[in-house]
């Protein structure tokens, strides 16, 4: 036997702002990640260092049309249960429900068109895991209000919830609050929607949003709850081991602290209140993020049903300055190169051993079923001359990550629910907004400037992931 369990969740995902398109169809309004824009100022952008709230000409903005998934979900889904998903992790456009984020009533186009969405994956016994807040927020509310830096957000968040539990009640039981809500701390405007006026603050006002995305999540899950009971709510972290450069005990306690720092986030959603070292940091960079009464019993009482997470790399920690020089890439962080371990063409590090590692080290600290929601191999793909697409080094990117997850259930006794590759089709990359860098078991023609047909293609890991899948992970040759 494989280890997996037999109604284990096999899947894929995908984000709205990376795949759906049309930006300006179906009474959508303009979102925060529309107008970060492929090429040098994308990074200054994300991280909101450089305003950017219109389009300019000298720009191409690659999420306004993504793979217009929007007009091909039923061609894409089709394609999904033929693979076999038992699940298709997908988010919600915010703006294409509200348009301006803070109207009292919603866009009945947009809630028909997820509606319609979730009906074609239900007609092939495919179960959605939506993200309710995959990196969009309506630009308007970044505008108006500073983004989730205000506190008004979390009714603004409250009315978008409880018009999705209700409309979908029968639809959608498997529900995300905020993907990768760590990466606030990395990129701020892409993760929260804040525009970075003053240095001097930018911590504070951080460490603020941070605060009402995590209040406004407690306040989702005991809205899912009370609608629907059935309803299983989790958080999402951007994951990844921190090793220690070296035994120094210095390395050590550093990596220690890098980890904190990720995990104080499913710390709070988890648990339910603020870990004691995150508080002492407040204190000694005298940060106040006002925690009222009410805030602390709906943290403390709201917790969530399940830990997900996305892996990609694990990551290297030193506090030697010459070693700190030696910086790789992954996922938005940063980290020491490790002499151990191969890279992909875009610098992140390959480690399956590392997923297994952050499996026991969340299941350790939270008891709680885990959810692998994002992991795979970001590399050039290449059409033979027939159009096909022999991408072998993802297939072995894959199984080796597969094998570590079934150590993990087996061996080591993790409670693993379900794995969704990231970019189960190819889309654009949130980090790089290329298209060149693919995940995908299936190839989308479009380029780095959006010149292409659309027009889908399986690679070969299409047909090893649907024998992966088809035997429950028995069969990974």
């Amino acid at each position: 036997m494989s280890g997996f369990p037999k109604d284990f969740l096999w899947g894929g995902a995908t984000a709205a702002n990376q795949c759906e398109g049309a930006y300006d169809l179906g009474g959508r309004g303009l979102a925060n990640v529309d107008f970060i824009p492929h090429g040098v100022d994308r990074f200054p952008v994300m991280m909101g260092t450089k305003q950017m709230l219109e389009f300019e000409s000298t720009h191409y903005y690659p999420a306004k049309e993504g793979i217009d998934m929007y007009h091909r979900y039923k061609e894409d889904i089709a394609l999904f249960a033929e693979m076999g998903f038992k699940v298709y992790r997908l988010s919600i456009a915010w703006s294409r429900i509200f348009p301006k984020g803070d109207e009292l009533h919603p866009n009945e186009e947009g809630l028909k068109y997820y509606e319609d969405l979730f009906k074609e994956c239900r007609k092939y016994g495919i179960e959605p895991l939506v993200t309710i807040t995959h990196f969009d927020c309506p630009i308007h509310l970044s505008i108006e209000y500073g983004g989730w830096k205000n506190r008004k957000l979390i009714d603004l968040y409250k009315r978008l919830v409880t018009v999705l539990f209700t409309r979908y009640k029968d639809l959608v039981k498997y529900w995300l609050t905020f993907n990768e809500i760590n990466i606030i701390m990395f990129a701020p405007f892409m993760g929260a929607g804040l525009l970075i006026d003053n240095e001097e603050t930018k911590e504070q006002d951080q460490y603020l949003a941070v605060h009402h995305e995590l209040v406004a999540s407690a306040w989702a899950t005991k809205i899912a709850h009370e609608i629907n009971p059935e309803n299983m709510v989790g958080c999402m972290l951007a994951a990844g081991a921190n090793y220690p450069y070296s035994c120094r005990p210095e390395d050590v306690f550093k990596a220690m602290q890098n980890e904190r720092q990720n995990y104080f986030f499913i710390d709070v959603q988890s648990r339910g209140y603020y870990p004691t070292y995150i508080l002492k940091e407040f204190e000694r960079k005298n940060i106040s993020i006002n925690i009222s009464d009410e805030d602390r019993e709906i943290l403390r009482e709201n917790t969530v049903d399940f830990v997900s997470f996305s892996y990609y790399s694990s990551r290297v920690t030193a506090t030697d300055p010459e070693i700190l020089s030696k910086e790789t890439s992954g996922n938005m962080f940063s980290g020491i190169k490790n002499p151990y371990l191969e890279e992909s063409e875009w610098g992140w590090q390959i480690d399956p051993l590392g997923l297994r590692t952050t499996l026991n080290n969340l299941y350790d600290r939270y008891q709680k079923p885990l959810f692998i929601v994002e992991n795979g191999l970001g590399a050039i793909d290449t059409p033979n001359e027939d159009g096909s697409i022999n991408d072998d080094y993802r297939i072995e990117y894959l199984r080796a990550h597969v094998k570590a997850m079934r150590d993990a259930i087996e061996i080591d006794g993790v409670d693993l629910i379900g794995y969704t590759p990231w970019g189960c089709i190819d889309l654009v990359s949130a980090s790089t907004g290329e298209m060149s860098k693919r995940y995908g078991f299936i190839y989308v023609d479009r380029d780095d400037f959006g010149n292409g047909t659309l027009s889908r293609t399986k690679k070969k890991s299409f047909e090893w992931y649907k024998k992966v899948i088809a035997t429950n992970g028995n069969d990974l040759e």
